[in-house]
């Protein structure tokens, strides 16, 4: 197991810098790990560790956190995934297996079914089928983020981390996804929620082996999500973390990483 994380800054095409980290060896199975709202690339960093030296593991930050770029629009899935494209030309990435977490498994799933071609398999932990109607989402949106202003009270922000877990995790975790989501300007917070909150089309159907990875104390994503993406993803299986909540890599980021590697090494023993 190779303890170190790298990390380095990509600029793609138009000028937006992401910064990103990097875990194992570079000629590895890669697998690029998407994070959720507000949260940043150290979102994995208790994750990255536990992975084994065999996967190119990527992480970047996406547009608007973190130490990302942050344009003034753009921060639909789509968005998203045509920046997670970019980046992984930058860093030379034919395909990879593709992780999201909340947020980010909409931005992977966007990715799978808009280039097929570049998605070896998916990674979907704290996954929904969508947030339209959400009444956990809606609350937030109407109780804070509809007129957040800045500087954002870190009071709230960390309310909010602490909301997404079921299980203590270590403080200094929860310390570092504050500071992350604190860098995060109200205006895309906004942004980012409401893209997210749109209404949508019935999930896409994706062709790719995937893996999702919930906690049935999740608060957000629900079971009947689980079921509505596992009906779209004909070639995916469900794997409950029981007890856990919205953010299993924080809880059990060692089990999350087995969970990982498994899948990974699954898909090069088929291909």
């Amino acid at each position: 197991m190779m303890d170190a994380i790298t990390t380095a800054q990509a600029e793609l095409p138009g000028g937006l810098h992401l910064p990103y980290a990097e875990h194992g060896d570079p000629a590895g199975a890669p697998l690029l790990l998407l994070h959720g709202y507000t949260d940043s690339w150290r979102s994995f960093a208790p994750m990255l560790p536990r992975l084994p030296a065999s996967i190119r593991a990527v992480a970047p930050s996406m547009r608007g956190h973190g130490d990302a770029g942050r344009p003034d629009s753009g921060y639909r899935a789509a968005d998203l995934a045509a920046d997670i494209a970019g980046l992984m030309d930058a860093l030379g990435l034919d395909s990879a297996v593709v992780l999201g977490h909340s947020m980010g498994s909409q931005v992977a799933r966007r990715l799978a079914a808009d280039r097929p071609g570049r998605v070896r398999g998916l990674v979907l932990v704290g996954a929904f089928a969508t947030l339209h109607g959400n009444p956990a989402v809606r609350e937030l949106w109407d109780g804070a983020v509809s007129t957040l202003e800045d500087p954002v009270d870190p009071a709230f922000v960390r309310a909010f981390q602490e909301s997404t877990v079921a299980r203590q995790v270590p403080p200094a975790l929860l310390d570092t996804a504050v500071a992350e989501s604190l860098k995060v300007p109200a205006r895309i917070w906004r942004a980012a929620l409401q893209a997210q909150m749109e209404p949508a089309d019935a999930p896409a159907r994706i062709e790719a082996p995937a893996l999702l990875l919930w906690g049935d104390q999740d608060a957000i994503a629900t079971r009947a999500d689980q079921d509505a993406l596992l009906a779209a993803m004909p070639r995916a299986r469900l794997v409950v973390h029981a007890g856990a909540g919205h953010a299993p890599h924080w809880e059990e980021p060692a089990r999350v990483a087995a969970d990982v590697a498994a899948f990974v090494a699954g898909l090069a023993a088929r291909a």
